[in-house]
């Protein structure tokens, strides 16, 4: 069975690679930001804001317990938007530039 060699540099500069790149990069950098900024508020304030954190919210939890578990949730929030995000924006733009490649090659 003989390979075909793929033409990497073609498909990195075909119009619909540019534009999906483009788009998950916009999108992956906005979230990227959102949560790093999340994550060093956190670091910030509780250096910053110690009566703050220390304050008791519910019982033994105190504002910076929260805000740590809110992490937790933030994660996961930022897992399931890209993969909705993903499932429906970027997969069918990566099948039809698939689709067109391989069509392409064919001819």
């Amino acid at each position: 069975m003989v390979d075909k060699e793929i033409d990497w540099a073609a498909i990195a500069s075909h119009p619909k690679f540019v534009e999906l790149h483009q788009a998950k990069m916009r999108f992956l950098v906005g979230l990227w930001v959102f949560g790093a900024t999340s994550y060093f508020l956190l670091l910030v304030g509780a250096v910053s804001f110690p009566d703050l954190f220390n304050a008791r919210i519910l019982g033994r939890l105190n504002f910076g317990y929260l805000f740590c578990l809110f992490q937790f949730v933030l994660a996961w929030a930022i897992a399931i938007i890209y993969t909705r995000k993903s499932n429906r924006e970027f997969d069918p733009l990566t099948t039809e530039l698939v689709e067109m490649i391989v069509k392409e090659e064919c001819q």
